[in-house]
């Protein structure tokens, strides 16, 4: 692949996927006691915590998403998301086979007409854009990438004083 349409490809993922998150965490923010309902009716944690989660996700969501589309604290970001989406995907299948009918109330109420397969394949297809995101940047700062770009610098024979 081009490296143009390499680094256009892996930027139109990146703000898909924060503006993804920013969203969602917002429509969490507008209405937290409704999300730790939702919280609560996976039935694995105390009405308590699932209250304190539904207040601190959504912020923890939005400032990812932020992180990944500014690029501050990028890769905190990417690992943060890929813990959070991988959980919830655990935590899906495991009220599935408990046999919960549950919806994840991620989006709103835009999210509650759709089935647990779709939900499943777009949590899925999202792990897969954090971990691409999480690869490509991995490959975009290896070691070897930046100490030949300061030898090429350093050919140019430029001598700074400080």
């Amino acid at each position: 692949m081009d490296f143009s349409l390499r680094s256009v490809l892996y930027r139109i993922v990146a703000l898909i996927v924060g503006g993804i998150f920013i969203y969602a965490g917002v429509i969490k923010v507008m209405d937290p006691i409704g999300f730790a309902r939702d919280i609560d009716n996976y039935h694995m944690l105390p009405w308590v915590i699932s209250v304190r989660l539904a207040f601190y996700l959504p912020w923890l969501e939005i400032f990812c998403g932020l992180a990944i589309l500014c690029g501050l604290f990028y890769r905190g970001g990417l690992l943060i998301l890929n813990a959070l989406i991988s959980i919830f995907i655990i935590a899906s299948i495991v009220a599935k086979a408990r046999g919960l009918d549950i919806t994840c109330g991620c989006f709103g109420h835009a999210s509650k007409n759709l089935s647990f397969a779709w939900h499943l394949t777009l949590d899925f297809v999202l792990l897969a854009c954090v971990i691409f995101l999480w690869l490509s940047d991995r490959r975009q700062s290896q070691p070897g990438a930046a100490s030949g770009a300061l030898a090429l610098q350093g050919s140019h024979g430029v001598n700074k004083k400080l």
